[in-house]
């Protein structure tokens, strides 16, 4: 059978990050009733177009997935399975917010539902940083969330972090480092600030100080090398794991593998097609959710999704089908921007941090372009 990934969208926050554009709002315990109501539906109702799939990852994103409480997500984890064939080794994610995910006994009841791995948004270990960008957790609320989840048997879990924040410093950015490192997780993640149209942080960002793009640079070059030293392995360009802990869901992305979504503004990649739920919770509550998108990708278009894709991971991709591109490659490595290591070409971290026009030379050399 055929490997699958579902994505489970929870557009539930208690308070919105003045960075944050994904979809997501309040909602009071009616509404994440009616929610977890429809939702379920919603994977009854394509569990036969996935018959011959085996779910290996579900992952349950958002907004912050934890306010919705051990109950309501175990059941939607329930209504999962009952529906799909999911995989005994299946990696079942939880992203939350430090101080959503504090309590041992609902994370316990979580843990004995099927959840086995937990993603925090640390974003930070200073709090006038956390406060600069509208979050309501406090470094001490993110070590309390470690051990909780440490003490309800989660034996992989993952903490996000931002660099080029308001106020941030090298020097702070290198406590936060050091301060999810001494946390032990078995995962990181390590983001560079963006300022998205429509935030309240892009339209402060004339009266916010922040760290320009050679600032920027040095503190993600500064985080592959910490993170390295520790044991960390960085395996795409903003992700580091210990050895086999690698996010199985999110390599499904940068992989092409196929994956399902489910809630409003989740996005699918199933059976040769690409589609998304329009970003509408009354709709999607009143049963009467559209599309935003819905494709069917050229063999073309897929192909400079690979290049794009496969260049982002530490791995690369076969020289073989990069040989268009080769003298592209060659010159890049003549910078230390890329390297060919045994039969394939990838970037080195100093590529990274230039890897879109590394990656739209590349398309050119080979005849192909972007569509997304």
């Amino acid at each position: 059978m055929k490997p699958l990934g579902l994505y489970i969208h929870i557009p539930f926050c208690r308070a919105k990050c003045a960075y944050c554009d994904f979809y997501s709002l309040a909602g009071d315990e009616a509404r994440m009733d009616a929610y977890v109501s429809v939702l379920s539906d919603a994977l009854r109702g394509a569990a036969a177009e996935a018959a011959s799939y085996t779910v290996d990852t579900v992952y349950f994103g958002g907004g912050t997935p934890s306010l919705l409480g051990a109950g309501r997500l175990s059941a939607l984890l329930d209504a999962a399975a009952g529906c799909f064939s999911l995989a005994p080794d299946a990696e079942i994610t939880l992203e939350a917010n430090p101080e959503s995910a504090r309590d041992a006994e609902a994370l316990r009841a979580l843990r004995r539902s099927g959840f086995n791995r937990v993603s925090l948004g640390m974003q930070s270990a200073v709090d006038a940083e956390l406060r600069a960008i509208g979050r309501i957790h406090s470094a001490r609320d993110t070590a309390a969330a470690v051990d909780a989840a440490r003490r309800a048997g989660f034996d992989n879990l993952s903490l996000d972090l931002i660099y080029g924040l308001p106020l941030q410093t090298r020097g702070s950015w290198r406590e936060s480092l050091d301060a999810a490192v001494s946390l032990a997780p078995e995962h990181l993640s390590c983001y560079g600030l963006k300022l998205e149209p429509g935030t309240p942080l892009h339209a402060r960002r004339g009266s916010v100080s922040l760290p320009d793009g050679d600032a920027q640079a040095d503190w993600y070059l500064d985080a592959a090398d910490v993170l390295a030293a520790r044991g960390y392995i960085q395996y795409e360009i903003s992700n580091f794991s210990r050895p086999g802990r690698a996010s199985r869901h999110n390599l499904k992305y940068w992989t092409l593998g196929e994956y399902l979504g489910f809630g409003p503004g989740a996005h699918s990649d199933f059976g040769g097609r690409r589609f998304a739920v329009a970003r509408d919770l009354d709709a999607f509550l009143a049963r009467r959710a559209a599309y935003s998108e819905d494709a069917v990708p050229s063999p073309e278009e897929r192909a400079a999704e690979r290049v794009m894709l496969g260049l982002r991971l530490t791995r690369g991709l076969p020289a073989a089908e990069l040989r268009q591109a080769e003298n592209v490659l060659r010159a890049c490595a003549s910078h230390g921007l890329a390297e060919q290591s045994g039969e394939s070409w990838r970037l080195t971290p100093r590529g990274f941090l230039v890897s879109n026009e590394i990656i739209l030379r590349v398309l050119d050399a080979m005849g192909l372009s972007l569509y997304i």
